[in-house]
């Protein structure tokens, strides 16, 4: 069976934003990353915080980074990215969901994504199967049945019937992995020799 390799990398568009109670607006507001570390050296200490503003008053709220650390033991190179409010290491800590729902308790998700796609090997006009290889570049809720869904150009209740008829597997959680959100490190396979628009979603794959 000649298959097709493909690679994902799937990046979350909007950074998750903490759910705070703001002491100007009076009630709970989602906070938005204001893309800034703020760096606070006491002595020998340094504490950094990556600051998050209301969505309606721009009242502040600081995700603790780094708390009483002595400056000896930061990188060099890691303390210059943060007095730089280097971009990457912003998108890192903005995008890390769990680091943040530790710290503020509740968060609101998008679900919207951005879906890079590298073709490793194949052609889609002679292949009959899918290998798909899955990397997260932030967490997301996108759900794996929408993400595969849309990116394929197919109905959910299609790819359920796939995976009813086992030609649809997906590496390590099996098919309840379909209604979970989308995780690094998983393999999808399809096989579609059987599917009239074999080469219809093939191409949607990798392009």
């Amino acid at each position: 069976m000649s298959t097709l390799r493909v690679h994902w990398t799937i990046a979350p568009v909007t950074a998750p934003r903490p759910l705070i109670n703001c002491n100007r607006c009076g009630g709970v507001k989602p906070y938005r990353c204001g893309e800034k570390f703020r760096v606070n050296a006491n002595g020998k200490r340094i504490d950094v915080w990556l600051i998050y503003r209301c969505v309606d008053c721009d009242n502040s709220w600081n995700f603790a980074i780094l708390e009483r650390r002595n400056r000896r033991d930061i990188e060099p190179a890691l303390l210059t990215a943060l007095e730089s409010n280097d971009p990457a290491f912003v998108r890192r800590h903005a995008f890390d969901a769990a680091a943040l729902r530790d710290r503020a308790g509740r968060i609101e998700e998008s679900p919207d994504v951005t879906v890079r796609k590298e073709l490793l090997d194949g052609e889609p006009g002679r292949a009959v199967a899918l290998a798909l290889e899955l990397r997260l570049d932030g967490t997301t809720p996108l759900r794996l049945d929408r993400l595969l869904a849309g990116e394929f150009g197919l109905s959910r209740s299609r790819l359920q019937a796939l995976d009813d008829r086992r030609r649809l597997t997906i590496e390590p959680d099996g098919a309840k992995a379909l209604r979970k959100p989308v995780r690094d490190g998983l393999t999808v396979r399809v096989d579609l020799a059987e599917e009239a628009d074999c080469s219809a979603i093939l191409s949607a794959a990798c392009r």
